[in-house]
C-alpha cells in the first residue's frame, strides 16, 4: 500500500492519499484544509480518485472536502451522524477567524459495519465514537493498515471534553481497534506521526485503563 502524508492547515491535521502500489486509482481520507496542495499531489501521482473518506467532521478534517471533490468529481463517505456539520461548516465552527470553508452535501453516509470495495482496496468501516458521536475508522485488514482519525495517536488519544465526547466511549472504541486488528497494524492518525496498535497497546499512558 502507498501511503502519502500531508500535514495542512492551522491544526497541523494530517491528511492521506492511499493507493495500492502502482495503482493509478486513490482515496483521500480526511482532507482538511490547503486543497490546492492536495490537488496537486494528486496531480503529480496521476491517480484518480474513487473517493473522499471523512473520519469526522471536525473543521480540521473537513475543511477542503469541497473543493478538492468539486475538482476530482470523486463522492464523500461522512459518517451519517455528522453530516450536518459537513453541510454546514461554518455553522459549527467552536473558534472565531477560521475559515471560511465551503460546506458540501456528502453522496454516502456511513455508520459503521460496512465494507466498502473502493480503488481495488477492501475496507472495513469501524464505529469508533467517542472524540465525536458519529467518529468511523477505516480499515484496510489486507494491507494492515487503519485510519484512526482523531480517536487514536502516538502516544495520546482524542479529547473528549466536549458536548459530543465521552471518554469511556472513546476507550471501548480503542479496545475495539485492538481486539479486532493485530498489533502491527499501522495507525494513520489525524494529528501526529504514524504508529501502530501494538506499541500503543504497550506504551500509551491512556490505554493502561484497558489492561486493568
Amino acid at each position: 500500500m502507498d501511503v502519502r502524508a500531508f500535514t495542512v492547515g492551522p491544526f497541523q491535521e494530517n491528511t492521506f492519499i492511499v493507493r495500492r502500489d502502482g495503482a493509478d486509482h486513490a482515496l483521500v481520507i480526511d482532507p482538511g484544509d490547503e486543497p490546492e496542495l492536495l490537488a496537486e499531489a494528486i496531480e503529480k501521482l496521476g491517480v484518480t480518485v474513487d473517493a473522499i473518506l471523512i473520519t469526522h467532521t471536525d473543521v480540521d478534517h473537513v475543511g477542503a472536502v469541497a473543493p478538492l471533490a468539486k475538482q476530482t468529481g470523486a463522492p464523500v463517505y461522512c459518517p451519517k451522524l455528522e453530516v450536518a456539520r459537513l453541510q454546514d461548516i461554518m455553522g459549527h465552527l467552536p473558534i472565531p477567524g477560521i475559515g471560511p470553508y465551503e460546506g458540501y452535501d456528502p453522496e454516502h453516509t456511513v455508520e459503521g459495519g460496512e465494507q466498502l470495495d473502493l480503488a481495488g482496496l477492501r475496507i472495513d468501516v469501524v464505529p469508533t465514537p467517542g472524540h465525536t458521536e458519529g467518529h468511523v475508522t477505516y480499515a484496510f485488514p489486507d494491507e494492515g493498515v487503519i485510519a484512526s482519525g482523531d480517536v487514536l495517536f502516538q502516544g495520546s488519544v482524542g479529547r473528549t471534553d466536549r458536548p459530543n465526547g465521552d471518554h469511556q466511549t472513546l476507550l471501548n472504541s480503542i479496545a475495539t481497534l485492538l481486539e479486532r486488528y493485530p498489533d502491527d497494524t499501522l495507525v494513520l492518525p489525524g494529528h501526529m506521526g504514524t504508529t501502530t496498535l501494538g506499541r500503543e497497546r504497550d506504551t500509551n499512558p491512556f490505554l493502561q485503563e484497558l489492561a486493568r
